[in-house]
């Protein structure tokens, strides 16, 4: 069961940063052409905040299943169990902080050029927590690209 969602969390990651990043440079893109807000451009942000949340909830399954996550005092000395104890889940949840807040902003104002920027700040920012965030490859945390 922890092997499923496990493989579910590694793949959607891929799926919740195309859709973060869409929506970034969708927002930038109309941010400095001043377009206009539409139905879609309100969807692009759901999803996007949407997919977060599904993403975060099969981590919180994992956070209290998974061997990788090891609660003892010793856990904090070996990097790998350091960073999914603390570091990864604590990103993660800053990330999907500032995502919804920023999709709650975006939703009440109401001139489309402050949408934009709002809606591009946040995400932007929630973006750079979750590529610092992820065990890439390269880290050498015992994950791999899918």
């Amino acid at each position: 069961m922890v092997n499923m969602f496990r493989h579910a969390h590694s793949g959607i990651r891929w799926i919740v940063l195309i859709l973060v990043i869409v929506a970034i440079i969708n927002a930038f893109m109309k941010w400095r052409s001043g377009k206009s807000y539409t139905a879609t451009d309100k969807k692009l942000f759901l999803f996007a905040m949407i997919s977060m949340h599904i993403q975060f909830a099969i981590g919180l399954v994992l956070y209290l299943t998974s061997p990788k996550v090891v609660f003892a005092a010793e856990s904090m000395k070996i990097a790998m169990n350091r960073f999914f104890l603390v570091e990864h889940s604590l990103m993660m949840f800053l990330a999907v902080a500032l995502i919804t807040v920023g999709f709650g902003k975006v939703k009440r104002l109401t001139d489309d050029t402050a949408k934009f920027k709002t809606g591009f700040l946040f995400y932007f920012f929630g973006l750079i927590l979750l590529l610092v965030g992820i065990p890439w490859p390269f880290r050498g945390l015992g994950a791999g690209w899918f």
